[in-house]
This record gives structure tokens, C-alpha cells and sequence, in this order.
């Protein structure tokens, strides 16, 4: 029975000591929180190392700033070192990493904001009391990872994600910014009013507060869905451009075809009344070959290649192969928006390498580029293969990555080393590259 009571005794009275303990299992949860509701939200793809080592130094970070750094101020500190944490462990960009943190500590001091005031009306105890004494801070923490933990739930079950940040335009990018260092500024002033004068706030206020801040968050959301909408509106709009471009290269080619369709039957027939088999064979050859031309322009197609970057880009050098008079052969076998990397940097990987494929094969007698876009199953990997004829037979295929090497005139020899260095910071690309006598 004394047992008990030393036990409830010190629970239920200021005791320091005990609050410290409780706060240990308490960081690790809310990290923890803080994790799943970013990852659900933001649809990040972290692996179980990166989730285990992100909470880990998030906790071990909470609690370093939460005994050494007096509340509210650890709160900002917690802030600015879990965007780095979450940029160079989750390796997400520099406008999630904010989202990562920001968006659930707004949650949360919204949450806290709607319980600490009934909490310690109902309960008849001030702010510091609620804080100082275990069973009241445990109870009331409590409630609010419950509620914080519900919301994951929902977020998870319905499939709720934001996962177009990273195509939005740079313009776009910085009015978000802005507004999320505006609400930063608004929860840093409600974290300073909610440690320093809650005990003085009817709950009228505290309710007011909380509208506000929802307010806030809805208009910010409601801003962003508006300017991302129109962003993406522009961008149908460029790809329709392309794809009429398109359309209008394949209505050419086939009124070419046409044009010429009784000279070519003709010819054809000149071939067999004099029975010139080797004639039909070289003019098969060229006919053939126009054929195959305007069969590729179908895999030109938005519902093939499915990315709007990667379209765009591939009309654009299809067209400046077609100035050129280079076979341009396409296959496109996956879902090009599947590719696990940053479009930026897949987009400007192709760009290099489909220049330096076209200045190639445009100096050789056989113009002509293959390219392969498809899924390895057996291996697990995705790949794009590009080949080319090309005529200096003596290039050196292990130098031509390094900075400033190039054997054509007028070029700084960059772009090589530029997908070097993009090959470098992402450690899932590989890149092979070989050479025969075609």
C-alpha cells in the first residue's frame, strides 16, 4: 500500500526528475509521428535505415535541446535542425525538408492550441502545474498524440499526398516559401503566447486563436492549389503545342508518301518488267527505310510517353534529328513517370546525351540513333539505352567524362562531366558506356 502511495505520490506532484524520464519515450514517439505524417503526406520514399536513423537524431536532438535550451526557444532551434535532418537523411528536396517539419509542428501546436485551454479550464490547474506534474503532463500529451495519431491514420487510409511539389515552377516555389516563413512566423508567436500567457486566456481566445490559424493554413493551401493549377494548365498547353507539332510532321510525311505513291508503284514496276532484282532490291532498301520513318512518328504520342518533360524533349530533338536527316528510332516499353529520380536531373541527362548523339551521327554517312526506354525486370532496374553511328573510332570512352574533354569545335566539353557529377550524388544511376565499329 505505501508502495502505491510513494507512487501516486509522484506522479500526481511537481517532480522534475520524473518529467525528464517521461520525455525520453515521449521524443521518440513524437518523432516517430512527425516521420509517418510526413512521409503519408508528402509521399516520401525513404528506406528502413533512413526512418530509423532520421529518429533516432531527431529524438536524440529533442532531448539535447529540450534540457540544455529553455522553452519556447528550443522549439524554433528543433525546427531549423530537423529541415537539415530531413534533407540529408531522407534525402528529400529543400521545400519538402520544410514541409517535413513545418507541417506537423503546425499540427501540432494547432492541436495543442484546442486542448491546453479546456484541458486546464476543466481540469482547474494553470499551465505550469500541467507542465511540472507528470500525470497531468502524461494525460494531456496523451491526448494530443491520439488525435495527431488519428490523423495519420486517415491520411494513410484515404491516400492523401502532396506530390507535385517538385513540378511546380521556380516562381511558384518562392511564393510557397514565402508563405511557409509567414506561417512560421505566426506559430512561433502562437508557441511564445501559448507558453507564457495561456493561464491568462479565456478559452473564447484560445478558440479564436485556433480559427485563425486554420484560416491561415486553408488560405495558404487554397493560395497554392490555385497558382500549382495554373502552372500545370501552361504545361498541357506547351505539350499540346508539341504534340501538334508532331501531328503536323506525321501529316507531312504522309501527304509526302502519298504525293509520290503512284511514281513510287511505278517505279516498282519498271524493277520487275525488266527483271533488275538488284535495282529492286537497293530501291526496296530506300523505300523501306521512308516507311519505317513515318512509322516512328507514332510513338510520338503523349499517351506513350507519358511525361510531359520527357515529351517535350523528345519532340524537340526528334525535329532537330529530322533537320538533320538522322534516323530517329524510338521504343518507348515502361511508365516513364515511374523512373525513381528527380525529372530534373533525368531530363537533363537525356538532353546531353541525345545532343552529343545527334552531333555524332549527323557527321557519319548512316545517320541513325536508336532509343530505348524499358523495364529489367530480372535485374530490377530500369534503363535507357541510347545508341548512335559515329566516326571518330579513336575516342576515348573512359576520358570523354572529364571536365573541359570534347573533340568537337566550338564546345567546352561540359556536358559529360555535368552527368558525372549528377551520377555522383544520386546512388542509385549507373551509367555504361561502349563502343564498336558501327
Amino acid at each position: 500500500m505505501e508502495f502505491l502511495n510513494n507512487i501516486w505520490t509522484a506522479i500526481s506532484t511537481p517532480n522534475e526528475t520524473l518529467i525528464n524520464v517521461i520525455s525520453i519515450p515521449l521524443m521518440f514517439l513524437e518523432s516517430t509521428l512527425v516521420m509517418y505524417f510526413s512521409i503519408f503526406l508528402l509521399n516520401i520514399k525513404a528506406t528502413k535505415k533512413q526512418k530509423i536513423i532520421y529518429i533516432i537524431l531527431l529524438s536524440l536532438e529533442g532531448l539535447l535541446t529540450l534540457f540544455l535550451i529553455p522553452s519556447p526557444y528550443n522549439s524554433f532551434i528543433n525546427i531549423v535542425i530537423g529541415i537539415c535532418l530531413a534533407h540529408f537523411i531522407l534525402k528529400t528536396s529543400i521545400l519538402k525538408s520544410i514541409l517535413t517539419i513545418l507541417l506537423p509542428t503546425i499540427i501540432f501546436v494547432l492541436v495543442g492550441t484546442l486542448t491546453l485551454n479546456p484541458f486546464i479550464k476543466i481540469i482547474h490547474i494553470d499551465y505550469q502545474t500541467a507542465q511540472l506534474i507528470p500525470i497531468y503532463r502524461i494525460t494531456y500529451m496523451s491526448i494530443n498524440y491520439l488525435i495527431f495519431g488519428l490523423l495519420i491514420l486517415f491520411i494513410k487510409n484515404k491516400n492523401l499526398y502532396i506530390n507535385i511539389l517538385e513540378e511546380i515552377d521556380k516562381k511558384t516555389k518562392w511564393i510557397f516559401i514565402i508563405s511557409l516563413l509567414l506561417g512560421l512566423f505566426v506559430l512561433a508567436t502562437q508557441i511564445y503566447i501559448t507558453a507564457f500567457y495561456t493561464n491568462e486566456l479565456p478559452i473564447f481566445i484560445s478558440v479564436l486563436s485556433f480559427i485563425g490559424l486554420i484560416s491561415f493554413m486553408v488560405m495558404t493551401i487554397y493560395t497554392l492549389s490555385r497558382a500549382i493549377k495554373l502552372t500545370t494548365t501552361t504545361k498541357e498547353l506547351h505539350n499540346a503545342e508539341e504534340y501538334n507539332k508532331t501531328l503536323q510532321i506525321l501529316h507531312d510525311n504522309i501527304r509526302g508518301f502519298r504525293h509520290d505513291y503512284n511514281n513510287k508503284i511505278t517505279t516498282l514496276g519498271g524493277y520487275i518488267k525488266t527483271n533488275d532484282i538488284e535495282g529492286l532490291k537497293a530501291y526496296y532498301k530506300e523505300l523501306e527505310k521512308e516507311c519505317v520513318k513515318v512509322n516512328q512518328l507514332h510513338m510520338l504520342n503523349p499517351n506513350i510517353i507519358n511525361n510531359p518533360g520527357i515529351y517535350s524533349l523528345l519532340t524537340t530533338k526528334y525535329s532537330l534529328a529530322e533537320e538533320n536527316d538522322i534516323d530517329f528510332n524510338l521504343n518507348v516499353l515502361m511508365d516513364l513517370n515511374s523512373i525513381n529520380m528527380k525529372m530534373f536531373d533525368f531530363t537533363k541527362i537525356l538532353g546531353i546525351l541525345l545532343d552529343n548523339s545527334i552531333d555524332a551521327a549527323k557527321e557519319c554517312e548512316e545517320k541513325k540513333i536508336n532509343i530505348t526506354f524499358r523495364d529489367d525486370d530480372k535485374n530490377n532496374r530500369q534503363l535507357l539505352i541510347i545508341e548512335n553511328t559515329y566516326k571518330d573510332k579513336d575516342v576515348d570512352i573512359n576520358k570523354i567524362f572529364e571536365k573541359g574533354v570534347t573533340s568537337k569545335t566550338e564546345h567546352t566539353g561540359l556536358g559529360l562531366w555535368e552527368i558525372r557529377k549528377i551520377l555522383k550524388r544520386n546512388n542509385n544511376l549507373n551509367l555504361h558506356t561502349t563502343k564498336n565499329d558501327k
